[in-house]
Parts: C-alpha cells; structure tokens; sequence
C-alpha cells in the first residue's frame, strides 16, 4: 500500500500519507457502516480519508485488495464520492452496497436485488443533454459476476430494474403503486447516482442490494435479521470485487 499519494481539488476526500484506495471500492451509504465492513470482512484494514467523517479504507479479501468507503445519502452525494474516486483516485470501479424496500410482489424481505438498471426521479440524467431518456445501468460482466457468486453460495437473489428516488419522504401518496406497476423490484436512494457517475467517466459499478423491508406488506426485518441478510450481501459484492479485475 506504498502508492504516490494523490490529491482532490475538492475538500471532500484527501488520502492520509501512504494510503491509497483499490481499484474496486464498495460503497455503503453509512460512514459508520463502512468502518463496520473494513472490520468485520477485511483484512488488515488501513484507513485512508476521514474528511469530513466520510471513513475509507483499503484491506485485503481473499488476498486481494479492495476497499470500503461510505458515500452519504441520496444520488447527489454518491455522484461527489464517486465521481472523485473514479477521476481522481484510481478506482476503476465501485460496488454500491446498502438497504431497500421491496415493491414487487416476488421479492421478499432478506432477498438480494442485483440491479440491472435504476429508474429515477433526480434531475442528474438530464445535465448529460443527451436526446430522450439516458438509462443508468450497471456493469454486465460484474452484474453477470455477482449472479455467480450468488449461486455459488446459495443466496436467493433477484436481478431487475430498480427506482432510486430523490425523496425518502415522498409528497405523493400515489407514487410508490406506480413503481410496482411498472416492474421495478425496490426503491432505493443512490444506484442511478453510481451508474451515472461509472457512465461518464468509462469506468464499471454496480449495485447490491439487501431487502430490509416491504412497502406493500408492511413486513420488515428485526435489527438481528437485518445483519444475517447484510452479510449475504456482503460476501456477494466482495466476491465480485475480488474478481472484477
């Protein structure tokens, strides 16, 4: 881990002397869950950026390097982190892994959502200016990668298009049978951000995603429950970290 250190021209991320981030970089939501990750699932974990709380670290996984590093909460603070990562910092390419709610009926609580695509109602498609509509997607080898992974280990997993949504509280009380009617399989607050983000800069992202709840059953997981689906989740998007490149 002896790599030249590399600067931002933002304040947003600064590596500490002598650290440096791996080319794959799983991305919680959560800084804290980031910390949680490094410590629980890697190896000999070296902290790398604590601006702004915003924790970083590179470790080892079967002996490869990957690293951890929270993005913050909704497409606009995934799109900073992760547009930096990808210009400025070497990565080639980012694993988001956090929570949704189910709105298909087929999906279930404790499920894994590979995400094909993600619909969104953000405004950062539309800065790209492209004619029509600009679909946010993921990598097809990781996406084809993470479904081996899953099988391999016999996590029920389901792959499709997701909504990621600029509200965690929306104002309309109609919107949500409207995402199930179109067939997304969750709702969620950063995949179109990511793949936007891997989009622009040619680089490769995907998202795996843990199901915490159900928005039409109401059904939703106790905080145990939630850490044996997040570690199905996890073992999944390492695996495929390890053999992304």
């Amino acid at each position: 881990m002896s790599e030249p250190m590399r600067t931002s021209p933002s304040a947003c991320i600064k590596l500490k002397e002598g650290t440096h981030a791996a080319r794959v970089v799983l991305m919680p939501g959560d800084p804290l869950r980031a910390k949680y990750i490094a410590e629980t699932y890697l190896e000999k974990p070296v902290l790398f950026n604590d601006v702004r709380s915003m924790f970083g670290y590179t470790g080892l996984y079967e002996g490869r390097e990957v690293s951890v590093m929270g993005s913050g909460m909704g497409v606009p603070s995934m799109c900073l982190y992760a547009h930096e990562l990808f210009s400025f910092f070497g990565v080639d390419a980012i694993i988001r892994v956090g929570s949704a709610g189910a709105v298909a009926d087929d999906v279930r609580v404790r499920d894994v959502v590979l995400a094909m695509s993600a619909s969104t109602n953000s405004a950062a498609p539309s800065a790209y200016d492209l004619p029509g509509n600009l679909t946010p997607h993921a990598d097809y080898a990781m996406l084809k990668t993470a479904e081996a992974a899953a099988e391999e280990l016999g996590i029920r997993t389901r792959t499709g298009n997701v909504y990621t949504s600029d509200f965690f509280y929306h104002p309309s009380g109609n919107i949500n049978p409207k995402i199930k009617a179109t067939g997304h399989l969750c709702v969620e607050m950063e995949t179109a951000g990511l793949y936007l983000e891997a989009m622009n800069c040619g680089k490769r992202a995907l998202s795996v995603l843990s199901i915490s709840d159900h928005i039409f059953t109401g059904e939703m997981l106790t905080p145990e429950e939630i850490r044996e689906g997040f570690n199905d989740m996890m073992v999944i998007a390492l695996k495929t970290a390890v053999r992304t490149f």
